[in-house]
This record gives C-alpha cells, structure tokens and sequence, in this order.
C-alpha cells in the first residue's frame, strides 16, 4: 500500500488513475482545484482542494505522500496552456523538493516521442498547429525541465499518440522514447490501460531519471 498525493485527480486522465489507485488499495490524496468533480467516494481517498500554481500548496499537500502523481494540465482551451504548463511545473518541482517526498510520477504527453530517427511526434507534421505550443511546453518540462532535475527520482510518462476510453485489458508493451505502434500502424492505449501502467510503475518502479511509453 502507498500513499499517494494525486495532481489533477477529476481529470480525464487524473480519474481513471485515481480509480486504479483506489481499486488496487492504496491511500490517495486528490488534489483539485474543485474537488466536487471527484465523483468516487472511498475510505481510501482525500479530496484536497489546492491551486498547485501557488507555491505553498505542494508541501502543504504531499508532504506525507510516498510518492506524487502529477496529470496537471491548465486545460485545452486555456489561451496561456503553453505558458502556464511550463510555469506550474516549476512550481511543482520546487514544491516537491521541500517536502522530502522522494518520487515524481509526471503524465506526459506524445509529442516528444520519436516516430522515426531524429524525428519527435511533435515535428513530424502530423500534430495539428493548434496543439503544438502546448505539446512542445510538456515536452519541454521532460526535455529540459527534468532531465537537469537530479534532486528527486523522476519519471515521464507518454502515452501513445491516441490515448482513448476504452478497456482496462492490462495487455500493453512499455518502450522509452520510441513511440509504440500495433501491427495497423497505428499508436493507441486506452486510458484504463494507461492508468495500470502507471500505477504498476509505483508498486514496482522500474524507471528512474528517464521517459517511458506504453501502447498496444
């Protein structure tokens, strides 16, 4: 059982780990802005409410965690997502230092991803422009952000280029920065599959300082 300070919680990604944390007997600490939008309720679960932008929140909040999650995201239509993932994160970081909590589990995103030699996701032509600024600010917190980072035991997690609801099948391959890709061709988990992965890399933590994938 570990106890787990969960960023992010009520979110599209945040709650499918929160359940899968929950359902496999760990004590999770949710952290939301609103936590009315957490919707499960169980023995084993704090909803906290906490603006992870203001530096006191972090060591207020996990101080007592084993390890944190973060699925932190300003949101889609947030005109300053790019500005503001990349400013929050810092915070993140920062406060994550001050409380001795040791671990940080970070959702990343694909666009940092390889799909060929030389050739990340995000470069490759196929992200539409829209996306593109905030994709590079996550895949900037990897590229620059954490890998200088030596203070605590870090790991980022990108999904496949399509993270969509689906099955919880626990049937997937992990990789690292090359992104995984079925016999269609095509990058794809489920957002249940990925939440398992996810929780398997806290129960059992098999990557330190470094990047991984997961994907059918």
């Amino acid at each position: 059982m570990k106890k787990i300070a969960l960023i992010g919680a009520s979110g599209y990604i945040g709650s499918r780990i929160l359940k899968e944390a929950l359902d496999r007997g760990h004590i999770v600490t949710g952290i939301v802005r609103h936590p009315e939008k957490i919707t499960l309720s169980h023995p084993n679960l704090r909803a906290e409410k906490g603006d992870v932008s203001l530096p006191e929140t972090i060591p207020a909040l996990c101080r007592e965690a084993d390890v944190v999650i973060s699925a932190y995201n300003p949101g889609w239509t947030n005109p300053d997502i790019a500005t503001e993932t990349t400013r929050v994160y810092r915070v993140i970081i920062d406060g994550i230092k001050k409380t001795g909590t040791g671990r940080l589990l970070v959702v990343g995103g694909a666009g940092s991803l390889f799909v060929s030699p030389g050739v990340r996701l995000m470069d490759s032509g196929r992200m539409p422009e829209s996306y593109l600024p905030a994709v590079k600010a996550l895949g900037d917190v990897y590229l620059e952000m954490l890998s200088a980072e030596k203070d605590i035991d870090w790991a980022f997690f990108s999904p496949s280029e399509n993270i969509v609801p689906g099955k919880r099948t626990g049937n997937f391959r992990l990789g690292k920065d090359d992104m995984i890709t079925g016999p269609d061709g095509k990058s794809t988990i489920s957002v249940e599959d990925y939440a398992v992965a996810m929780i398997d890399e806290v129960e059992i933590p098999l990557h330190h300082w470094e990047r991984f994938t997961a994907g059918y």
